[in-house]
């Protein structure tokens, strides 16, 4: 039954239940069969809240499982993201490392040389100058950087191995400067502050010369180092720069060591007839096809009576 229904036949119910001292008028009677216009009594609020809970309560429940629903969808559509980007990642890193690098390297650098081939041999072909034409693509910067570059290259090609100790004091004392990052900043303003400290001394006077500029004059000499100057000695470094001087200690520590392992290693082999690492290779490919054909003339050798 419809719950205005229900409203009706209790307000007519209570109508007609009415004590026999009391008198119902027609109006109220109109009054109360009218939906909606009903004055409420206790006895049909008594009546109609378990019917209201229910209903309610029924809606609040199935909101929580529409909600509980929607969030079980979209952690559903999450996982199924996660997996699949899981799965993309996985066969790119498994392409990855089936992949040499050394190959493509070698690739690329093959497909630059035919690359190059073919526009030399259409530039020769059209009659025209092939250096000239790949001069088109540089300026004239970059085109001097790069004979630099060559040239240096040229010169230092055969400054790789060991000739005597300074040639190779001297690269070990390039290899520093270029790995040297001075601090500019913390050099200034040390600079302004001994200058500042000169100057209220007195050892130091500042003269503006005519066009403007300010220069400083050493009046005793000591301010400006010089052969027999020992202020150096006073200098007190920092945490950062002690560090990075034993950082450089160790490697060069660490790059003679390898160097001696190298030169110790094989020594049990024999006599050395190599010069290098390449060159003990190639030797060792020898004495794999030729050593049975040049045993007898190597005892001739070391007897002494190889004629």
């Amino acid at each position: 039954m419809p719950l205005s229904q229900k409203r009706k036949a209790a307000i007519l119910d209570h109508t007609s239940e009415a004590l026999p001292g009391q008198h119902v008028s027609e109006e109220e009677k109109t009054l109360s069969t009218a939906e909606g216009t009903i004055p409420s009594t206790g006895k049909e609020s008594q009546e109609l809240s378990p019917g209201d809970d229910e209903s309610a309560t029924d809606n609040t429940a199935a909101l929580k499982a529409q909600e509980r629903k929607e969030k079980f969808k979209a952690l559903q559509a999450r996982a199924r993201k996660s997996t699949e980007r899981n799965h993309k990642e996985a066969a790119a890193e498994t392409q990855r490392l089936s992949t040499d690098p050394n190959l493509l390297n070698s690739l690329s650098r093959r497909h630059a040389v035919a690359s190059h081939n073919l526009l030399k041999a259409d530039t020769i072909a059209a009659g025209e100058d092939f250096e000239r034409k790949r001069a088109w693509d540089w300026t004239v910067e970059e085109s001097e950087k790069w004979d630099r570059r060559m040239e240096k290259k040229e010169r230092h090609r055969d400054d790789v191995a060991f000739q005597d100790y300074r040639q190779d004091a001297r690269k070990v004392y390039k290899r520093q400067l270029r790995e040297l990052k001075p601090d500019m900043e913390r050099y200034e303003k040390e600079k302004m502050a001994a200058v500042q400290r000169a100057a209220i001394s007195g050892g130091l006077e500042i003269v503006e010369t005519d066009d403007g500029e300010l220069v400083a004059v050493d009046k005793d000499g000591r301010f400006y180092s010089t052969a027999d100057s020992t202020d150096f000695a006073e200098n007190k470094p920092d945490r950062a720069a002690v560090d990075r001087l034993v950082s450089d200690l160790r490697k060069a520590e660490e790059v003679r060591l390898k160097k001696r392992r190298e030169r110790d290693r094989g020594d049990d082999d024999g006599d050395v007839t190599y010069i290098n690492e390449k060159n003990k290779l190639m030797n060792q490919r020898l004495n794999k096809f030729y050593n049975k054909y040049t045993a007898e003339i190597r005892d001739s050798f070391e007897r002494g009576t190889m004629i």
